[in-house]
C-alpha cells in the first residue's frame, strides 16, 4: 500500500521550553532543579490520539522570606533575637546594622534561617537586608527596620582581673564582677566569649550572684594571647533590668612560672618552663593557732607591693589583742586574701631553712625576696605543702583548689567550653578523666600540670 503511515495511538511527546532567569552566582549552593544551572524548564506534554494535544505547565513557587521583629516595630525588648527565615528556599545574604556596626549572626546548616548571636543594644534602630534564593532560581530581597526599648535600670559589670594588656601567669583566672545580684546567670554566661590564640578547655564558675570566674582545665599554655568579649549590652541580667555595656579585654600569658614552698623542709623551689631555676631557704607560719598557720594548697600570686604594711588588725587582731603587730615589709608578693605574702624578712634569717617562726607569711632573705618580686607575674601558680590548714577556694584566688568536675558544676549552664582563636563553644565530647597529680615536692609537674587543680 502507498500513502503516509498512520500515527500510533498513545505516544507521548515531550517538548522542553527553556528561558533565562537572570544572573546567578557560581558560589551559591546547587539546588537540584534546572534552576541551579541558571535556567528554568517548563515541561510541555503532548498526548496523541483522543487527548487532542492538551498541555500543562509546572512552575516552582517563589521563596517566602520573613523577618522578626517585623518592619516598623518599636519598643522591641533587647533580649529579643533577630530571626530571618526563608520558606522554600535558602538564604544567600543577611546584613543587620546598628549604629554603623554590623550585627553578628549565624545561618543554619540548611540555609533556611539566620539568627542574631548576641542581645540587642537598648534604645537603638536596627536595619535588616536579607536575600534568599528560591527553587525557581530567582532571588527575593526584603528590608526592614525596628527600634529596641530604652532601658531605665541598668546593670554594670567590670573585670577585677587581669588588667588590660597585662602579661600574667599560666594560672590566671578571668574575674568578672557585677554591681547587682544577677538573677539570670545563664543568660549572662551565654554572653561571655573567651578567645585564645592556643586551644584550651575552660569553664565559668559562679561563687555568688555577683562574681563569676573563668578558669582553664589545665593551665594556660605559655605565650598565649587571650581576649574576653562580654556581649552584655542588652542582656536581661536581672528581672527588672538589663546590662547596658559590653566589655572587651585583651591580655597575654607570659612564661610558665611555678613555685613550691614546703613547710617541712623550710625551702622554696622556683621553676620556669618546668625547670628548677632557684631554691631558697624560707620560714613559714609558726602554727599553734589557725591564724599563724600558712594555708596549704594551690595558690596564685595576686599582687605585688614594695613596701607593704602588715597589720594584724586586718585578720582580726586589733591593737590590744595578744600578738598584735604592725610591720612594714619590702618586696612583698601576695598569695591569699588572709594576709599571706612572700616578703623580705631580715629579722628571721636565723630561722630561714630551719624552722617556722612567722605569723603565716613566707619569710625570705632580702636578696631572694627582691629577685622573686621581679620574677613573678600575677597569676603564677604557687603551691604550699606541709601544713594542716587548707586554703579555701574563695581565699584570694584559690580557684585551683577545686577539681575540674566541681569547677564545671559551678557553671550556670553546667558546661565546659572549647576555646580557640574564633571564640568559645560548648565542649561536645566527654572530657577525659584527670589522672592523680605527682607529688609537688618531688616534681614541678604538680604545679605546671592543670591536673593539680584541687585533687
Amino acid at each position: 500500500m502507498t500513502g503516509r503511515p498512520a500515527q500510533a495511538r498513545g505516544v507521548v511527546r515531550v517538548y522542553l521550553s527553556v528561558r533565562k532567569t537572570g544572573d546567578r552566582r557560581a558560589s551559591r549552593p546547587a539546588v537540584r532543579t534546572a534552576a541551579s544551572a541558571g535556567i528554568g524548564m517548563v515541561l510541555v506534554i503532548g498526548l496523541a490520539g483522543c487527548t487532542g494535544g492538551d498541555t500543562a505547565q509546572v512552575k516552582a513557587a517563589p521563596v517566602g522570606l520573613s523577618v522578626v521583629p517585623r518592619n516598623g516595630s518599636g519598643d522591641v525588648l533587647p533580649d529579643t533575637p533577630i530571626v530571618v527565615s526563608a520558606a522554600g528556599g535558602t538564604l544567600q545574604n543577611v546584613t543587620v546594622r546598628a549604629r554603623g556596626a554590623e550585627v553578628a549572626g549565624r545561618i543554619s546548616d540548611d540555609g533556611s534561617q539566620w539568627r542574631s548571636r548576641w542581645a540587642l543594644t537598648p534604645g537603638t534602630r536596627y536595619e535588616v537586608i536579607a536575600t534568599a534564593l528560591g527553587p525557581d532560581g530567582r532571588t527575593h530581597t526584603v528590608t526592614g527596620t525596628f527600634t529596641t526599648r530604652t532601658v531605665e535600670r541598668a546593670v554594670t559589670a567590670s573585670v577585677e582581673a587581669p588588667a588590660p594588656g597585662e602579661t600574667v601567669g599560666v594560672g590566671m583566672p578571668i574575674i568578672v564582677r557585677f554591681d547587682r545580684e544577677i538573677t539570670d546567670r545563664a543568660a549572662v554566661e551565654r554572653a561571655l566569649e573567651v578567645r585564645s590564640s592556643k586551644p584550651v578547655v575552660g569553664a565559668w564558675h559562679w561563687f555568688d550572684g555577683q562574681n563569676v570566674v573563668f578558669r582553664t582545665r589545665e593551665h594556660w599554655p605559655a605565650h598565649t594571647r587571650v581576649r574576653l568579649i562580654a556581649h552584655l549590652n542588652g542582656v536581661r541580667a536581672v528581672r527588672d533590668g538589663y546590662a547596658t555595656e559590653d566589655l572587651d579585654l585583651k591580655f597575654k600569658i607570659g612564661e610558665a612560672h611555678a613555685s613550691v614552698a614546703n613547710a617541712k623542709t623550710h625551702r622554696m623551689a622556683v621553676y620556669r618552663d618546668g625547670k628548677k631555676i632557684r631554691d631558697f631557704p624560707i620560714s613559714m607560719g609558726r602554727g599553734g593557732v589557725r591564724k599563724y598557720t600558712t594555708t596549704n594548697g594551690h595558690h596564685l600570686t595576686m599582687e605585688k607591693g614594695n613596701p607593704v604594711i602588715m597589720d594584724s588588725s586586718t585578720v582580726g587582731c586589733p591593737p590590744g589583742c595578744p600578738g598584735h603587730y604592725r610591720l612594714t615589709v619590702n618586696w612583698a608578693v601576695r598569695i591569699s586574701s588572709s594576709g599571706e605574702y612572700t616578703h623580705s624578712a631580715p629579722w628571721s634569717l636565723h630561722a630561714q631553712g630551719h624552722r617556722n617562726v612567722s605569723h603565716g607569711c613566707i619569710n625570705m632573705s632580702p636578696s631572694a625576696a627582691r629577685w622573686f618580686y621581679h620574677f613573678s607575674y600575677r597569676g603564677d601558680p604557687f603551691r604550699v605543702v606541709g601544713t594542716n590548714r587548707e586554703l579555701e577556694p574563695t581565699n584570694g584566688w584559690g580557684y585551683w583548689q577545686l577539681g575540674w568536675d566541681e569547677w564545671v558544676k559551678g557553671s550556670a549552664l553546667k558546661q565546659a567550653l572549647s576555646v580557640g582563636p574564633h571564640g568559645s563553644e560548648p565542649v561536645r565530647e566527654p572530657l577525659p578523666q584527670a589522672e592523680a597529680p605527682a607529688t609537688p615536692a618531688a616534681s614541678p609537674s604538680a604545679l605546671i600540670s592543670p591536673q593539680a587543680g584541687g585533687d
